[in-house]
C-alpha cells in the first residue's frame, strides 16, 4: 500500500485524493497546506493526518502530490526526489526554462518516479482524437487552438504572477503540452499578446510541416466551449468541445460521428483517473511514467518561446 502525502490542499487535491480512494493499492497518509483548516479538512476526508510542514509530510510518505501554487512546483519536487519519493506533480514542472532544467537533472538521478500532470493527454476524446491521427485516419495540415482560463479571480493567487509565473503557465501550458502530443516537435513561435500579457495569439510551426493558431484569454468568460480543438486534414476535420465531445468528418460525403463523454463522471471525462492509474503503475516498476519531466521541460521551454516572442514582436525558434 503506497502511503501518498498531498502538499496543497486545494480544489486539484481534492479531486487527485478522491481519484486514489477508489484504487486499491495507494491510500492518502499526509496533508500539508499553510491553511491549516484546509488542510485538516482534506485529511478528514481522506483518513489521513494534517502536518504542519513540508518537511514533516516528506518523512512519512512514499509518493507526494504537489498540488500547490505553479512557483512552488520545482523546489518542492526536488526535495521530495532528494528524499527517494516518487512525484506526481501539477503542472507546470517549474514557471523558468532554468528551474525546469533543474528539476530534470534531479529526476534523471532519482530514485523515485516523476510524473507532470498533463491530464488531457489522458482525457476521453483527446485520446480517442490521438488513435484517429496514430492509425492515418485523420494526417492533421493545419489546427486552431483556443484555450480561455476565464477568468484570474477564483482562487485569487491565479492573477499574482509571482505565484503563477505568468498566465501561459495556468490554464494555457495544458492545450500546449497538447499541441505537442498530437503534433509533435514545435519548431518556431510567433506571438502577439496584451500589454498585460494576459490575452495571446500566435502561430506555432512543427517540425512535421503543420502550423496552428492558438489564442488564448485570461479575461474573458467560462462561456461554453471555451476550450476548442480543430484539427484540418485532407478534406477531414476533427472539432472538440472542450473535454465534453469531438467530431470527426473524415471526407466530403462521410456523415460526421460525435464521440460524446459528457454524462462521464469529471475524474473519467478529464482524464484523472487515468493518469494516477499510470502514475502507480510507473511506481510498481510496470512501466516507464506516462508523461515524465521531460514533457514537462519542453512545455516550460514553448511557454518560454511564446513569451520571448511576444515580448520582442519576433519569431523565436525553440532551443535557441
Amino acid at each position: 500500500m503506497l502511503r501518498i502525502g498531498f502538499a496543497g490542499a486545494g480544489f486539484i487535491a481534492g479531486v487527485h485524493a478522491e481519484v486514489l480512494a477508489g484504487l486499491p493499492d495507494a491510500r492518502v497518509a499526509a496533508v500539508f497546506d499553510p491553511d491549516g483548516e484546509r488542510a485538516e479538512a482534506l485529511a478528514a476526508k481522506t483518513g489521513a493526518r494534517a502536518v504542519s510542514s513540508y518537511e514533516a509530510l516528506l518523512s512519512e510518505v512514499d509518493a507526494v502530490y504537489i498540488c500547490t501554487p505553479n512557483a512552488l512546483h520545482a523546489g518542492m519536487a526536488i526535495a521530495a526526489l532528494d528524499a527517494g519519493l516518487h512525484v506526481f506533480s501539477e503542472k507546470p514542472v517549474a514557471t523558468s526554462p532554468g528551474d525546469a532544467r533543474r528539476v530534470r537533472e534531479t529526476a534523471a538521478n532519482a530514485r523515485g518516479v516523476y510524473q507532470i500532470g498533463f491530464n488531457k493527454r489522458f482525457a476521453r476524446i483527446y485520446v480517442e482524437l490521438k488513435e484517429r491521427i496514430d492509425s492515418g485516419a485523420l494526417t492533421p495540415r493545419w489546427a486552431l487552438l483556443k484555450m480561455n482560463r476565464g477568468e484570474l479571480q477564483k482562487p485569487p493567487w491565479v492573477a499574482d504572477t509571482a505565484l503563477t509565473g505568468g498566465f501561459l503557465y495556468e490554464t494555457p501550458i495544458h492545450i500546449l503540452d497538447l499541441a505537442r502530443w498530437l503534433f509533435g516537435p514545435p519548431r518556431d513561435v510567433f506571438c502577439r499578446a496584451s500589454e498585460q500579457l494576459d490575452d495571446f495569439a500566435a502561430v506555432l510551426s512543427f517540425q512535421s510541416g503543420l502550423s496552428a493558431a492558438f489564442c488564448s484569454s485570461a479575461q474573458t468568460t467560462w462561456l461554453f466551449p471555451f476550450e476548442r480543438v480543430e484539427v484540418y486534414g485532407e478534406h477531414a476535420i476533427a472539432a472538440s468541445e472542450e473535454m465534453d465531445r469531438v467530431t470527426f468528418q473524415l471526407d466530403l460525403e462521410a456523415a460526421p460521428e460525435t464521440v460524446d463523454v459528457s454524462q462521464l463522471p469529471i475524474a473519467e471525462r478529464w482524464g484523472y483517473r487515468a493518469e494516477s492509474e499510470a502514475f502507480l503503475a510507473a511506481v510498481r516498476g510496470e512501466r516507464l511514467a506516462a508523461v515524465g519531466v521531460e514533457d514537462g521541460a519542453l512545455a516550460v521551454e514553448l511557454v518560454d518561446a511564446l513569451y520571448r516572442s511576444a515580448e520582442t514582436g519576433q519569431p523565436v525558434t525553440l532551443g535557441e
